[in-house]
């Protein structure tokens, strides 16, 4: 009995650490018009209505998305406008998960690694099977071309919602812009251009 419990313990463990492995940042995908020249915009600016503010009032977050968003595009030499080339929108989605791990008797490694090629478990060998339940955090930003009125790039960002995260709003959104702007078309001077 203790045996299986150890053994519970080091299979759990390890799970946890190739899971935590896996999250060391967000999925970020972005996608352009190939027929647009992102240097030949110059100017920027926000839709009045965003679609993170669900409200009749703007939101914490969107006021940090609009910080954040607005750092990255001036540092590619973009000015905020008040009619400006570009409009900026913001989308977020929390959507609930889960995770069905197995300690299956298929791979032959480990503790029981020992057998490996002489002979398995027998039929009703007790498999382990840890759920986990999360939330996954999903940001677009998009930019549209206001003299088309159209849709010329997009950031996406996905990740698993830690509470680390939860506790450092602020902190995460910058984080994770930045990782977005990494993908945009047109990137920043380079440090050494600029000192």
């Amino acid at each position: 009995m203790l045996l299986k419990t150890f053994v519970r313990v080091v299979v759990a463990t390890g799970c946890c650490v190739i899971v935590a492995a896996c999250e060391s940042g967000p999925k970020i995908r972005a996608d352009a018009d190939p027929s647009v020249n992102f240097s030949s915009y110059n100017t920027f600016g926000f839709f009045e209505k965003m679609a993170t503010d669900k409200s009749r009032y703007g939101t914490m977050l969107t006021s940090r998305l609009k910080d954040a968003t607005r750092r990255e595009l001036q540092k590619r030499g973009y000015k905020e406008d008040a009619q400006p080339q570009l409009m900026v929108n913001f989308n977020t989605n929390v959507e609930n998960r889960t995770e069905v791990q197995s300690t299956g008797t298929s791979a032959s490694y480990g503790f029981y690694g020992y057998r490996a090629g002489m002979y398995g478990a027998w039929g009703g060998y007790p498999n382990d099977v840890y759920t986990t339940h999360y939330q996954e955090g999903t940001l677009a930003i998009d930019l549209v071309d206001t003299s088309k009125q159209q849709l010329v790039w997009q950031g996406i960002a996905q990740a698993r919602l830690t509470k680390t995260m939860m506790e450092n709003p602020e902190a995460t959104i910058n984080s994770v812009v930045t990782d977005i702007f990494a993908k945009y078309p047109v990137q920043p001077p380079a440090a050494s251009a600029s000192e």
